[in-house]
């Protein structure tokens, strides 16, 4: 009767294991790169208006895990206060808002920049790039 033993190349398996424990952190890693993305890319489109508004432009929140689903999020955020030359004051968000939605009327119109940079091709190859320092082809 024939008899064959086999098993799988011990490398592979630790291969696997170390994959296993790096997993969240290479995940982490990787939204980070996605987010940086969309951060530059927010930088480079806002207006020269809001830019006066807001001093450091777009930044990007910590790597945070969500509760519900155990989802690895971050946040990119425009944060701050704009002060008008009456000494009123108003978060930065709102004013980025009005910027990238319009108001009705003429007054304000829509310049869209916040939606435009989030380029899923460009966001994919930062990802991607990210993912390829965890695992390695052979």
């Amino acid at each position: 009767m024939a008899n064959f033993v086999g098993g799988l190349p011990t490398d592979l398996i630790k291969k696997f294991e170390q994959l296993e424990i790096d997993t969240n952190k290479m995940l982490s890693d990787m939204v980070k790169a996605g987010a940086d993305v969309v951060r530059n890319n927010v930088n480079g489109k806002m207006p020269r208006e809001l830019k006066k508004v807001v001093d450091s432009g777009a930044k990007v929140s910590k790597v945070y895990k969500t509760p519900t689903d155990d989802g690895i999020n971050q946040q990119v955020v425009i944060s701050g206060y704009f002060v008008n030359r009456w000494k009123q004051v108003t978060p930065a968000p709102l004013v980025a808002n009005l910027f990238e939605y319009g108001r009705s009327g003429a007054s304000y119109p829509k310049k869209s920049f916040f939606r435009a940079s989030f380029n899923q091709t460009q966001i994919e190859q930062a990802m991607l790039k990210e993912q390829e320092k965890y695992i390695k082809g052979d």
